[in-house]
């Protein structure tokens, strides 16, 4: 007959006997021990796993410094060995599930930390917070202070002062929507204003919120999801809508100009000698610039179609650069306010001002615009030379591909008549390109 297994006999130790036992190991039945080494001693489980391995698990220290104290921790072992117990038969590893349990209830607290930083992470500190790591060490001071004072403005105070992970796309959008275009651009339309404003205001909100999620102080960006519906609200923007001086108007104002002034009056000129962009003057540097070959190659991190763009410089062109080669600066036209650094995007505004031509013209219109009319109306070029000048982004591949590799000789050409142009004060009749 099989030997019938006798149950295993628990509750082993007397409090006395937890008190006064010596070192070594020393059971209380049903796989609990007291393991004594010196002055400590601790309560051990010890069992056999499922995988066949033994194992012991550590159920606490053992208090012996007075009755009461050892009898609560010695029924408080008991317990939790009964538990190990119950586990066992089930076929859970006793360890595996503490492990677990552990690793859970320290997600919980986790998450409740992460829940009280995000309510605590306003969008007004997210913002803040991105300004002063971001925005304050790469920009100007007077950008820096334009960029976070723009979000200030605009944003309603229950949305600026809300969790930053409780916005929703829909009421930004409603804060969007309630914009009110800046006054200072007064050489725009009314709708060209307001769609200005608003799309810049939420190009730096897309920024604060990616920056917010990757934080993990939210996990959405709303300023990205209303893009498109900001788009779609906004008034239909025309083409043409920079105020531009007529070309016969144009060899007048760069007579006046040239006898203004200051680094920002020179970069004005060079980008009407150029037909380029604000952007691409005023960041300018010298190792762009090879006054020997007289090219300037703009790279095509700082272009809009996002390909490096030559441009030929005229006699003028060179010679106005190499005067201002002589500041020593890295920027082809430094700010004389930052030491050395960019001028503004305003710098060049400020001179139409001062010459009393922003009401009827832009920066942009009076740079490219006046030239493209001049240049189409005149026949002063092909159209393809034209829109290569002004590094207009090609739709046809085959005749992108053509445009970067050639009309060298006939820019330089164009740009040259351009000057040429610029440099009478009486109206010019340009002969038709054949």
């Amino acid at each position: 007959m099989p030997r019938k297994r006798l149950p295993a006999r628990l509750h082993l130790l007397s409090v006395r006997a937890v008190q006064t036992a010596g070192d070594g190991d020393h059971s209380d039945g049903g796989n609990l021990m007291l393991r004594a080494r010196g002055g400590s001693a601790t309560w051990v489980f010890r069992y056999t796993a499922a995988t066949g391995k033994r194992r012991e698990m550590g159920l606490g220290p053992v208090h012996r410094s007075n009755p009461a104290q050892t009898g609560l921790s010695l029924t408080c072992a008991r317990e939790l060995a009964a538990e190990a117990r119950t586990l066992l038969q089930r076929g859970v590893d006793p360890i595996d599930e503490r492990d677990q349990r552990r690793v859970v209830q320290r997600e919980a607290v986790e998450q409740v930390k992460a829940a009280k930083t995000q309510q605590a992470m306003t969008l007004a500190r997210a913002a803040r917070d991105y300004h002063q790591r971001v925005i304050e060490p790469s920009r100007t001071p007077k950008h820096a202070a334009q960029w976070i004072s723009s979000l200030e403005n605009h944003m309603p105070a229950a949305l600026w002062h809300a969790p930053v992970s409780t916005i929703t796309a829909p009421a930004l959008l409603t804060a969007l929507t309630a914009i009110q275009p800046h006054e200072r651009a007064r050489n725009l339309t009314a709708d060209a204003r307001l769609q200005e404003t608003v799309q810049r205001i939420r190009q730096r909100l897309d920024a604060v919120f990616e920056d917010a999620s990757f934080h993990g102080w939210c996990s959405t960006n709303p300023a990205a999801a209303v893009r498109r519906k900001v788009r779609e609200g906004m008034p239909r923007r025309e083409r043409g809508q920079f105020a531009a001086l007529p070309y016969r108007e144009a060899p007048e104002f760069m007579c006046r100009l040239r006898a203004a002034e200051g680094v920002a009056a020179r970069a004005l000129e060079f980008a009407i000698l150029t037909a380029a962009r604000t952007s691409e003057v005023i960041g300018a540097t010298w190792q762009e610039i090879d006054l020997d070959t007289a090219l300037w190659v703009v790279p095509a991190a700082r272009m809009k179609a996002g390909e490096d763009h030559a441009v030929y410089l005229t006699p003028r062109a060179v010679s106005l650069l190499r005067d201002l080669q002589q500041l020593g600066k890295a920027y082809v036209f430094p700010s004389p306010r930052l030491d050395g650094g960019p001028l503004s995007n305003m710098a060049l505004l400020a001179v139409l001002g001062r010459m009393g031509e922003r009401e009827r013209t832009t920066v942009h219109g009076l740079c490219r615009a006046t030239f493209s009319t001049w240049a189409n109306e005149t026949g002063a070029g092909r159209p393809d030379v034209i829109e290569a000048c002004l590094a207009h982004e090609e739709g046809n591949r085959v005749r992108r591909a053509y445009n970067r590799a050639g009309f060298a000789d006939e820019r330089r050409t164009l740009l040259q008549a351009w000057t040429d142009f610029l440099s009478t004060c009486n109206v010019v009749t340009m002969p038709r390109a054949k």
